[in-house]
């Protein structure tokens, strides 16, 4: 019965779920990057994604449950560092956070068709750590966005992880995050490994969960990088099962 309801599940995602989910992202990105480009990129830049990744969540049967909402404040703006399980932490964090934000991403991604482009009109934050030039474009370009409860999102171990396992903390996210001297929110992800892991295309429906992590503030002289490094890192594994 497994197997069977396996091969259902397999056949629907390739023939059904995945052609209707390529022409939504098509159009997703083409009213993201329109709209962008000739109006307000705060809007086209959030909402037509934030319901693109509902309905993919939706459509391939994954379930997402937010535990700790009552931690943030939608007028203020935080830096959220989450780890990164599986492709679904970005479906996950756009369409059930209820926040507005910018990605922090890698400068590589720009170059991707149609998404790139979308993702660069929208103001998402790029970031070249490969100088020191780069890394203080990013600070800027992200400043010009971080006000009004616009808020920034980074993945700091830098990919996803290969065995489900918490990949060590890049400490540059974390000296980003002190630049900006916001708030900074760990938020643990949980279960999007087993919707889609790194090694596979194919999925299993899964629940995943959000736990979103009280704010750590930074203090008179701003945060210690190495001490907001480790609170992150023992807060969201708090949450991992």
């Amino acid at each position: 019965m497994k197997k069977l309801l396996r091969g259902l599940y397999l056949f629907y995602q390739w023939c059904i779920a995945g052609p209707i989910f390529v022409v939504l992202t098509i159009i997703t990105a083409c009213l993201t990057a329109l709209g962008s480009r000739l109006g307000n990129h705060n809007f086209w830049g959030y909402w037509p994604p934030h319901y693109w990744s509902k309905l993919t969540c939706w459509l391939f049967l994954m379930r997402v449950e937010v535990v700790g909402r009552e931690n943030i404040n939608k007028n203020t703006s935080y830096v959220f560092v989450a780890n990164h399980q599986g492709a679904f932490d970005i479906w996950s964090i756009y369409g059930f956070l209820d926040h507005k934000f910018k990605w922090l991403m890698k400068k590589e991604l720009e170059k991707i068709p149609a998404i790139g482009w979308a993702c660069k009109w929208a103001g998402q934050v790029f970031v070249d750590d490969s100088n020191i030039a780069g890394i203080k474009e990013t600070i800027t370009n992200a400043e010009k966005y971080l006000r009004d409860g616009t808020s920034l999102v980074i993945f700091p171990e830098g990919s996803r992880t290969w065995d489900g396992k918490l990949i060590p903390f890049k400490r540059g996210a974390f000296m980003l995050a002190a630049e900006f001297k916001l708030p900074v929110v760990p938020i643990t992800i949980d279960g999007s490994f087993t919707a889609l892991p790194r090694s596979t295309y194919n999925m299993t429906p899964a629940k995943i969960r959000l736990t979103i992590h009280p704010a750590i503030y930074p203090g008179e002289k701003g945060f210690n990088t190495k001490q907001l490094l480790q609170q992150c890192t023992d807060q969201i594994k708090s949450a991992l099962s």
